[in-house]
């Protein structure tokens, strides 16, 4: 699907440009809070019915992710049944600042709404303003923490009825 100058493309967790971009928002996480993020993450969680992942296009060029997976009640206290975990959001250096990822957001909003999702969760830290920003003017509030970092003061944990 086109969105202004990205063209978004269902895409294998596998893929080559998956694993580039996704490199790329770990060596963010590592520049900003000093080491990866740690959340255990299966490919197959992102694959058609219980998830999607998609590829950001500019110019035949992979610039930007993310995707969702299915999460429901019995997996964590504060998640709801038809819960979707947005995860892996990312844009490259060099095309930050032109809309691509709100355009994956709402892809990936889009998507976990077709397959029956009813709400979005998410959860990033307070040394990511630019994302807080993002998803606080897409809609999301906060939320009770939930997932691996759920005790660390700087998580932030969103959510979004869809």
């Amino acid at each position: 699907m086109l969105h202004a100058l990205l063209d978004l493309r269902p895409t294998p967790f596998d893929h080559p440009d998956v694993v580039r971009l996704i490199a790329g928002a770990q060596q963010v996480y590592r520049e900003r809070y000093g080491d990866e993020d740690a959340t255990p993450v299966d490919p197959r969680q992102f694959a058609s019915p219980l998830g999607h992942l998609v590829v950001g296009y500019a110019g035949g060029t992979a610039v930007a992710c993310g995707g969702w997976r299915a999460r429901d009640g019995d997996e964590d206290p504060a998640l709801r049944d038809d819960d979707a975990e947005i995860k892996r959001m990312y844009v490259v250096d060099g095309h930050r600042g032109r809309g691509h990822a709100r355009a994956v957001l709402a892809e990936l909003e889009r998507t976990a709404a077709a397959a029956g999702r009813r709400r979005t969760v998410l959860e990033t830290g307070t040394r990511q303003p630019e994302a807080i920003a993002l998803y606080l003017s897409a809609g999301y509030v906060p939320t009770e923490k939930f997932g691996t970092y759920r005790c660390e003061p700087q998580s932030r944990c969103y959510a979004k009825l869809l």
